[in-house]
């Protein structure tokens, strides 16, 4: 049993033929494999495990010192097997200290003290926790080990100060900030590594466990706060009228200004208090963030996501009126894009009750929000958003880690983006832009000595390595995957995919077994050209040869990747013939293949056309008739 159930994993297919191509795997997650915490089938193992904490959390911004204090309350169920005797801590914002690790160099604006804790406690038992050394990730070491299957319940008071020159977060204007990864967290225990202890960089991203929050944030008067979850008590903080036009623009598609730039101007937002306190809440998600000004306008509609239950999700934008102009239409872009992503790729319902597009500097994401920069080019800030409003699926919706598997997430919303483009400006801008913006500079690195396998732990590349990896490399791989299974059997796998793993924490090979299960086929010859190698894109014709009414075209693969093209034939009376090729024909030979086609009249020329998959030498793509 333990021989059939070796062999089994080295393939990574349940049911499949011993003769299939075996993936690497590192020592760590066929671990996980062994273990029963992850399946050849591609779904979660019968023995998976994730752990779960629930915050209550009480923070407070004060507009004139720029700091931000706080009051948290973690309930925490290790459910792994494991006994922990540390808790491993982790705040991104100390990426501001000096002492902590960058990809690159800073201004002074950029540098703040970092986190202080003044007080943590577990069970009630007090720590002299000293946050003054930590990075990124700190350490606490328990007084008494957590048992496995056991919870603890964590309190900490602290404070820390916003950056002035906003980077992902930070101060966007004097009385505008965007406050994310706003709070210490107990960082992800998992089945695979354990505590994830990687620092972070500013050119990292995030794994994060699902969690429940209930919070506040305590804001000045005039200021509107903007977060994720439930907006529970807008009848507490807000003006009735304006509360009154919040929850109108929750029922309806006509973009509604919630609060104009006069009405923020006159303190007629606001309840007038000194301090308003302004209540969240939000079960089983990666992170919660928020945002507040005393100047942005606040435009909002809502979409029904779910035909089915006729499920609607709040689209909001808020910005700066004199500044903002790429975030008039900023509620109108949502709407599509809610609309088109729930319908039609993924095609999976938007799962959450709203996303907020608020103007700032980063184009990042963040659960139900998405804090953009101002492009002064509508189609540009368009494409912009839509890519990070993606990002709902891939990392959210599937609990990605983005610090090592990157192009898991990034790899996904850069194709959405592709997609929807098309939908959105025609198929030829949409083309142009992803190969401008997601190729051309990959594919015209003479050097590539960066260019790593696309599987690489993604904080172990950087510079263009990182860029290529993360989104245009990968993208190609799930469009290419997607040409050659066809759209109907690439989302029933898509789907295979995000049904096994939503609300949870997949690795690359739980994307590819998930795959070959959902789509019936054994695909790891394709994932092993895509992920484990250092191929290139770059084809060429070779040699065309004609005989008794048919050609052959003999076409050599330099680049390595199965890449899908289409062979244009030109006769010499002018006419013209396409022939589509999936990367299907790469499956028996990576090397070279011949296609061959009926030709009834003389050939002037034989070209290859690989659309976005941008060729390294072009000049090899042609063949002509001397």
């Amino acid at each position: 049993m333990k021989k059939l159930l070796s062999i089994a994993l080295l393939i990574g297919l349940g049911g499949y033929a011993a003769s299939a191509q075996e993936l690497y795997m590192p020592r760590n997650i066929k671990a996980a494999y062994t273990k029963g915490t992850r399946s050849a089938s591609g779904k979660p193992g019968p023995n998976y495990w994730q752990n779960h904490g629930k915050y209550n959390m009480d923070i407070k911004v004060n507009a004139e010192t720029k700091v931000v204090s706080g009051e948290e309350e973690i309930l925490y169920s290790n459910n792994s097997t494991d006994t922990l005797r540390n808790l491993a801590i982790r705040f991104v914002n100390n990426l501001h200290k000096p002492t902590s690790p960058r990809g690159g160099a800073v201004s002074e604006d950029f540098l703040s003290s970092g986190l202080n804790i003044s007080a943590f406690s577990v069970d009630g038992e007090t720590y002299n926790v000293n946050s003054k050394d930590w990075g990124t990730v700190g350490n606490v070491k328990l007084k008494k080990p957590l048992l496995p299957k056991s919870k603890i319940t964590v309190k900490i008071t602290w404070d820390y100060p916003l950056s002035k020159e906003s980077g992902r977060e930070g101060q966007i204007d004097p009385n505008s900030f965007f406050v994310a990864y706003s709070y210490p967290r107990i960082s992800v225990f998992d089945d695979y590594n354990g505590w994830d202890r990687i620092p972070h960089t500013d050119r990292a991203e995030f794994y994060n466990d699902f969690n429940d929050y209930e919070f506040s944030i305590k804001a000045p008067k005039n200021y509107v706060v903007y977060a994720t979850g439930d907006f529970l008590n807008p009848d507490e903080v807000l003006q009735p009228e304006i509360s009154a036009r919040l929850k109108k623009s929750y029922n309806g598609d006509e973009v509604i200004h919630i609060a104009t730039e006069q009405e923020m101007k006159d303190g007629k937002v606001t309840a007038q208090k000194d301090w308003n306190t302004w209540k969240f809440a939000v079960q089983h998600i990666t992170d919660v963030t928020f945002a507040l000004s005393n100047h942005y306008v606040w435009d909002g509609a809502s979409v029904i996501v779910d035909k089915k239950t006729n499920r609607r999700a709040s689209t909001q934008a808020a910005y700066n009126p004199t500044t903002g102009t790429d975030f008039v239409n900023s509620v109108k872009y949502n709407l599509n894009a809610l609309d088109w992503f729930s319908n039609n790729w993924p095609g999976i319902p938007y799962p959450y009750v709203k996303t907020i597009a608020f103007q700032g500097f980063a184009d990042m994401e963040y659960p139900m929000m998405v804090n953009d920069s101002q492009f002064g080019d509508p189609v540009f800030a368009q494409l912009v958003q839509d890519h990070e409003v993606a990002h709902t699926y891939f990392p959210f919706y599937m609990g990605i880690n983005e610090t090592r598997y990157a192009y898991m997430d990034e790899g996904w919303a850069t194709t959405f983006e592709y997609l929807i483009g098309i939908a959105e400006h025609g198929k030829e801008a949409a083309d142009k832009f992803y190969k401008n913006f997601r190729v051309d500079k990959y594919i015209n690195d003479k050097s590539a000595e960066e260019d790593q396998p696309v599987i690489s732990m993604s904080d172990q590349v950087s510079g263009a390595g990182y860029g290529n990896n993360s989104y245009g490399k990968a993208s190609l791989s799930y469009l290419a995957l997607k040409d050659m299974l066809g759209d109907e059997l690439f989302k029933k796998a898509l789907h295979t995919y995000m049904s096994n793993w939503n609300g949870k924490h997949p690795i690359p090979w739980d994307y590819f077994n998930s795959m070959n299960s959902g789509s019936g086929q054994n695909l790891n010859w394709f994932f092993q050209n895509w992920f484990f190698t250092n191929n290139y894109l770059d084809l060429a014709v070779t040699k065309v040869s004609s005989t008794a009414g048919k050609a052959t075209v003999t076409i050599k693969n330099v680049g390595g990747f199965a890449i899908p093209f289409d062979v244009v034939v030109t006769y010499t009376d002018g006419k013209t013939d396409t022939i589509h090729k999936t990367p299907a024909v790469w499956k028996a030979n990576q090397k070279e293949i011949n296609v061959t086609f009926n030709a009834g009249k003389k050939i002037k020329s034989v070209s290859l056309d690989n659309g976005i998959y941008m060729d390294a030498t072009p000049a090899d793509n042609v063949w002509a008739t001397k």
